[in-house]
Parts: C-alpha cells; structure tokens; sequence
C-alpha cells in the first residue's frame, strides 16, 4: 500500500525484512478482522484466539475497537467521520504489525462495506482475511453485555449500529462464525482450521 507523504519526509529502508522477522516466528504476519454487531462476541473470539496462539508459541496480537478508542483514538467521538479515522488508524497500525511479522487480530463493528473495504486496501488483499461474527440483533440486544442497546433505544445514543445506523453484512468473508449456537472453543477451531488453511500457521 502507498500512502501520501508529506514533503520534506524521507523512507528510510529498513535493514531486515519482512520474511526474516515472519521465518523466526514460523508464521505470516496477517490481519484477521473480526467484524459484527455489538454483542455479536467479536472481542471474545479475539480474546480467545489471541490465547490459543500464545499457547501454540504464535506471535499475535488484538487491537480491541474499544481498548484502541481510548488510547489511539482516545481523541475521536462517533461521527462518521470520525469513525472511518478510527478505522484508517487502526489499518495503519495493523499494517506495519504486519510488516512485522505479526498475526494482527482486530475486534471492530466495522459495519460499512465501504469502510472494510478500505482496510483491506491498506492492509493488502493477501495479508488480509474477515470474519464475520454472524449473531441476529434480537439476541445480540438480550445480551446486551455493555448497555448500549439500552441505551440506543432511549435514544441516548445516536448512530448506533443496528438501530438507528445499519450493518451491511460482510457479502464473501472467508469465515462465518454462527456466535448464536456455537460454543467458542468449536468457533476458535474453525479459525485455526482457517489460518493453517492459508498457511499463516
């Protein structure tokens, strides 16, 4: 990915590479973006998966939509506008934990089209697999884990996804975990079934 720099800014190569850092790690650096509505268990997969790599010796990492909001973009609120800043920062970063030689997982609503779209832009269509955490609204709201439904539906939040903003439905991810019926750890074996498929593992 090519980005706009500002005049006056040189690239400095690096002295390694990209594949040395990813073959002492046996692994490929990647993203696996987790997207689905609030309460869908996106953040618990993360979690999960995130331990199971650690266990396997796998080098990976979440970058949390709520954990990075409060430190990365501790300074937007939840316009549009700010919301696709959010997302273009957390790409950014994802991008160079690539480079790195990283399994970057990112636990994000993400819910336009348009928006994962350009994640994967940035991050590159190769280095770049989506999860959709499939869960209907009626339960993710009986869940409720964090109130915000509550919340949305006394209009006390606005622009809230699902109910007054929409999720448009990943069209081709390359996984779809039913978070409604499946237990985690049957979900986390599909996930690894997936990157061992794709021979990130």
């Amino acid at each position: 990915m090519k980005f706009k720099r500002a005049i006056n800014i040189y690239h400095h190569l690096p002295l390694s590479t990209r594949q040395q850092r990813e073959k002492i790690k046996s692994q490929r650096g990647c993203v696996l973006l987790f997207t689905g509505l609030s309460g869908s268990g996106k953040s618990t997969l993360a979690y999960a998966l995130d331990k199971i790599l650690l266990e396997k010796n796998q080098h990976s990492y979440v970058l949390d939509g709520d954990n990075t909001r409060q430190t990365l973009s501790a300074d937007l609120g939840f316009s549009k506008k700010d919301r696709q800043e959010h997302l273009r920062r957390l790409s950014v970063l994802a991008y160079h934990f690539v480079d790195a030689g990283i399994i970057t997982i990112i636990s994000v609503i993400a819910p336009f089209k348009e928006d994962r779209d350009n994640i994967k832009q940035i991050i590159e269509t190769q280095n770049y697999f989506e999860i959709y955490c499939a869960c209907r609204l009626k339960i993710c709201e009986q869940r409720d884990p964090k109130g915000l439904y509550k919340q949305a539906r006394e209009n006390k939040i606005l622009n809230f996804t699902g109910i007054s903003s929409p999720y448009e439905k990943p069209k081709n991810p390359d996984l779809i975990i039913d978070t409604e019926i499946e237990e985690t750890s049957e979900s986390i074996e599909k996930i690894i079934n997936l990157m061992i498929q794709k021979k990130i593992i």
